[in-house]
């Protein structure tokens, strides 16, 4: 049976590796660096490849066909997108990260290349609460804009979570001057009904991911790598064994994949609230 292959949870591969990508599914096969230590390879040949899902917050490398990456991975079946869009994109929580109006003006560029809106996923992810010079702030705000367009593009799907405030999040923000506000259970659920309000309002389903406490609000348990949709979706009727990811979270609904991307590729985002390892 094919495998998923996710590119990449660890680094944003589409916006910064690009050519790594390129190469990787051109040569079918792709040298990763563990997440402790050691290398091993993953098999990327076309018959054991079932979906590519591409996670990024720039998808204009592959729209742009740099390096012939989106017509290399045009050979391949399926490709599913999980874009990540927090309205922070250009701020100093974000620094390398393009601005709102441009990378919704991807999304229906990638309802294109994929061929179903189905294929797309918006993640709002994280919702983040600061507070800078006395003030508490948050990407909340953006919450509207982003729905809209997501909404006329005709895709369905946004997955949401909040941050987790990880020690090496704490450090980043001390240097930066500002301080993360840790969101209390009733606060979170009051803000999940405002959104849920817009969701609904564009035709959009929620979808909580690792957020327990807050699923009894109606959002179900997000998969960003839903097994039973990608099989749905396969234009060929190829099937995936659906199982959970064992290097998961408890909390996390995603279905096995193998993932190509390495931390030691470090992510020029720069994302002051990243988990993984960003060039900051």
């Amino acid at each position: 049976m094919s495998r998923i292959i996710s590119a990449s949870r660890r680094t944003d591969l589409i916006a910064h590796f690009p050519e790594y990508l390129m190469e990787s599914f051109k040569k079918r096969k792709a040298e990763v660096f563990g997440p402790f230590k050691g290398k091993y390879e993953v098999d990327l040949s076309l018959e054991n490849v079932h979906t590519i899902v591409l996670w990024s917050k720039d998808f204009s490398n592959l729209i742009s066909n740099k390096f012939d990456l989106r017509s290399i991975l045009l050979e391949y079946s399926q490709l599913y997108f999980l874009f990540t869009i927090t309205g922070l994109g250009g701020t100093f929580l974000e620094p390398a990260v393009p601005g709102t109006e441009k990378t919704v003006s991807q999304i229906e560029k990638l309802v294109k290349i994929s061929g179903n809106p189905e294929r797309v996923a918006i993640r709002f992810d994280p919702i983040i609460y600061w507070k800078k010079d006395g003030k508490t702030e948050s990407n909340i705000e953006f919450f509207p804009f982003i729905a809209k367009a997501v909404g006329d593009s005709g895709v369905k799907r946004v997955i949401f979570s909040f941050m987790s405030i990880y020690p090496k999040c704490i450090k980043r923000a001390e240097k930066a001057k500002i301080e993360w506000v840790s969101i209390e259970k009733e606060r979170k659920r009051e803000i999940l009904k405002e959104i849920y309000e817009i969701a609904d309002k564009h035709a959009i389903e929620l979808l909580n991911c690792c957020n327990p406490e807050t699923l009894d609000l109606g959002a179900k348990k997000a998969s960003c790598i839903d097994g039973e949709l990608l099989n749905r979706l396969h234009p060929e009727g190829k099937k995936v064994e659906i199982r959970k990811d064992p290097g998961q979270r408890k909390d996390c609904g995603c279905n096995y994949s193998v993932d190509i991307g390495s931390y030691t590729q470090s992510c020029p985002h720069s994302c002051l609230y990243c988990y993984a390892n960003p060039k900051i």
